[in-house]
């Protein structure tokens, strides 16, 4: 944050082959190293493994799976007299895409098949069907929120 002026966010260009935006940001996400191409080769590969999976327009299965992993309550600690307490905040639009975003690939990470691609394809048909490990953080993450709701009045 400056402490003058304002942030322009920058414009981000739609991926070549679905144009769209939310799948550069991912991609960007999953890039390693400067390595894009290696990063978009991943995701497109596996868009092709929901398709024959799924016998639907990956990309709708892509969103849809964004949609139901983003949060919308998370918990931040707030130092109050000697005491630190988990209050419930809501997350911003941006923050909360990418959350979903971050949570999808990390989970993905941790799957059991042999590529990443495989991997990537199978957590997002999971979590657009509202299974898996990154809709268990999402909900973990909403229980913890509704658990400390009575510290939610130290809000700032």
């Amino acid at each position: 944050m400056p402490r003058k002026g304002t942030l322009i966010k920058r414009e981000i260009l739609p991926d070549p082959m679905y144009k769209s935006q939310l799948l550069t940001k991912f991609v960007n996400c999953l890039m390693q190293k400067g390595k894009k191409s290696v990063a978009q080769s991943i995701i497109y590969e596996a868009m092709e493994i929901i398709r024959e999976k799924s016998k639907e327009d990956p990309l709708s299965i892509f969103k849809k799976a964004l949609n139901n992993i983003k949060p919308a309550v998370e918990v931040k600690s707030r130092r109050v007299g000697g005491s630190t307490y988990q209050v419930p905040t809501e997350v911003r639009p941006s923050r909360s895409q990418a959350l979903s975003i971050r949570w999808i690939i990390s989970y993905s990470k941790e799957r059991g098949e042999k590529s990443m691609a495989a991997k990537l394809a199978g957590e997002l048909m999971d979590a657009s069907q509202r299974r898996g490990a990154a809709m268990k953080k999402k909900d973990d993450t909403h229980r913890m929120a509704e658990a400390n709701k009575a510290f939610a009045h130290y809000r700032w």
